[in-house]
């Protein structure tokens, strides 16, 4: 299965972020810090790859030799840059509009979940878009300490502030106060969506050199699209331009000058090449629409339903359904507006009027089709979707609320992780990028099974670990005790790490007794953790026992603790995660 990984321009270096069967390799100008635990899959031949650039020498995947046709002579990519000239097809007013991004990231570290992880600088490209603000790649700004930017032809750097991050769609949006960089600035207009074999030309500030790049191709292919950074399937172009890392958040014109959208990732293989891809200009308008909506980004919206194809004639027969369509819904998503207006072995025939075929894909311009899910990602959290369905043979119309997926076990956490101390035991909500950090490997197969196959029953919960024990008299015994789920406190069942922190908060017996999986008991005096935890924190140099959110009261969104014994079996809790193609989520 192909992975895919944001195009980031940092120093030689490849580093594996797995998330749901997905290995991403990330580059940027600068070192990353060194992962935990980590085992790099060498025997993996396929990845699409996150693209901004890196400074200094690049590892063997980023370098690539060609030989020129007339003096059969070979260049290294890292070492010269072909220069392209500035009257191809674009105005030198539209190369001005792209800057070069420099950011220093300051990425939490989930192990140790009151801290930091080393600084590391990244470098990338955006372009102006007007109103004093710039378009990016997520992944050239997250967990930024400080973002610059620098004008073509321009030494200065000048200093710009992130507005919004949409993880899902890989967008930023960031700003520059400086008068003097925009002046003489003409800002970039978009386009429609492209045909197919359309002419596009790709700018950016890849590897190779400081000076602006251009590189021209084809529209390839245009359907719904994994996103390596969001872990997500939103639209997307296929080109067949090249794009290097550094490429990230640079944009693509047509051949009229204008913007059709944003590269952000590449797919590399030993059986693929020059397989790139753009943020079409529909997914980047969602995003700057829900920014002007809310004043901040609120996500891509989901139904909520796990759905198979209807290809097979008597399984269509068998549910009352006319050939070529409709797809059935095999599970609904307790916390998704859905959950009560859908049933099991309801057949999803129709979504705002627009027929799904069995395959389950839409009518998509003049003759192509497209996922169904590409219907959904044009609506925005909140909106009201009418949908038809067949129901043990009768024909009928619901209307539910669109809103954006809950998981148990998130991607992405924009804040720092949420911790508790207890008698020196660390709690913390499992991650994504914990697992990542941590690796695999150190969860054991039941844990990660549950991070991999669980629904969220209600919203807000999370599945809380007990990452480490910090060695004390109080604690001993349980020394080696780390990555275990907690699900108990005082013979109450544990919702999330807020949830464990108010039951401790408000525990008035002599024992504070902690279960976990298959009964294991670990008990603690309540007095004695007391008196030892500000010495525990002391010497490990902690600040507090606990992060800031959990210092704030505790409200339980959960609404119904029935919830709570809700079986609703197992099931993927992501397309990624899902080997067959007659299955997916929408």
């Amino acid at each position: 299965m192909a992975a895919i990984a944001a195009l980031f321009s940092t120093s030689s270096l490849s580093f594996s972020s797995s998330s749901r069967k997905t290995t991403f390799y990330c580059s940027c100008s600068a070192k990353p810090p060194p992962t935990r635990k980590h085992v790099f899959d060498k025997n993996r031949t396929h990845e699409v790859e996150r693209v901004s650039q890196r400074r200094g020498k690049e590892d063997g995947h980023a370098v690539k030799s060609v030989k020129n046709k007339d003096k059969s002579l070979l260049y290294d990519y890292d070492l010269e840059e072909q220069q392209v000239p500035d009257t191809i097809d674009i105005a030198s007013s539209f190369l001005n509009a792209v800057v070069k991004v420099y950011c220093t990231h300051t990425a939490p570290d989930y192990s140790l979940p009151w801290q930091k992880q080393r600084q590391y600088a990244s470098t990338g490209s955006a372009f102006m878009i007007g109103d004093g603000k710039l378009l990016t790649n997520a992944h050239c700004v997250q967990h930024s300490s400080q973002v610059k930017v620098k004008k073509r032809g321009d030494d200065t750097k000048y200093v710009a502030k992130v507005l919004a991050i949409g993880i899902e769609c890989d967008i930023a949006l960031i700003s520059v106060e400086n008068e003097k960089f925009w002046k003489g600035a003409e800002s970039l207009s978009f386009g429609r969506l492209p045909s197919l074999q359309d002419s596009v030309t790709v700018v950016g500030y890849p590897l190779g050199g400081d000076t602006i790049s251009v590189t021209k191709g084809i529209v390839s292919r245009i359907e719904v699209t994994s996103y390596a950074h969001g872990s997500s399937d939103l639209l997307g172009i296929q080109i067949d331009a090249a794009i290097n890392s550094g490429n990230s958040g640079g944009p693509a014109f047509n051949e009229q000058g204008e913007c059709i959208g944003v590269a952000f990732q590449v797919y590399r293989g030993d059986d693929a090449e020059n397989i790139g891809y753009v943020i079409p200009t529909t997914v980047v308008s969602h995003f700057l629409n829900d920014y002007e909506r809310n004043g901040k980004y609120t996500g891509f919206p989901s139904l909520g339903v796990l759905l198979q194809k209807m290809e097979n004639p008597a399984l269509s027969e068998c549910l009352k359904v006319p050939d070529h369509e409709g797809v059935l819904v095999r599970k609904v998503e307790p916390t998704s507006s859905a959950y009560g207006v859908f049933k099991k072995g309801d057949v999803l025939v129709s979504f705002d009027g627009v027929s799904v075929g069995n395959e389950g894909t839409v009518p998509f311009r003049s003759s192509e089709r497209i996922g169904f899910r590409y219907l959904i990602s044009q609506k925005y959290c909140g909106d009201v979707a009418e949908v038809g369905i067949i129901r043990a043979g009768s024909h009928m119309k619901v209307k539910t609320v669109l809103s954006a997926r809950e998981y148990v076990v998130p991607y992405h956490i924009d804040e720092n992780p949420s911790y508790l101390i207890v008698a020196g035991l660390v709690f913390t909500p499992l991650s994504e990028a914990f697992i990542e950090e941590e690796g695999e490997e150190s969860l054991g197969l039941k844990l990660l099974a549950r991070a991999r196959y669980s629904l969220a029953r209600f919203r807000g919960e999370q599945i809380v670990i007990l990452s480490q024990v910090l060695a004390h008299d109080v604690n001993i015994g349980y020394e080696d005790m780390g990555n275990e789920q907690v699900v108990k406190f005082n013979g109450t069942a544990i919702k999330n790490i807020h949830h464990l922190a108010h039951l401790v908060d408000a525990c008035k017996e002599k024992y504070l007794i902690f279960e976990f999986e298959d009964n294991y008991l670990v008990v603690v005096d309540k007095e004695k953790a007391a008196e030892a935890s500000p010495r525990i924190l002391k010497d490990n140099g902690i600040p507090t026992g606990r992060s800031a959110d959990l210092f704030a009261p505790y409200v339980d969104l959960s609404e119904d603790n029935r919830l709570l014994n809700l079986d609703i079996g197992d099931a993927p809790i992501s397309n990624s995660e899902i080997d067959s193609e007659g299955l997916l989520w929408a």
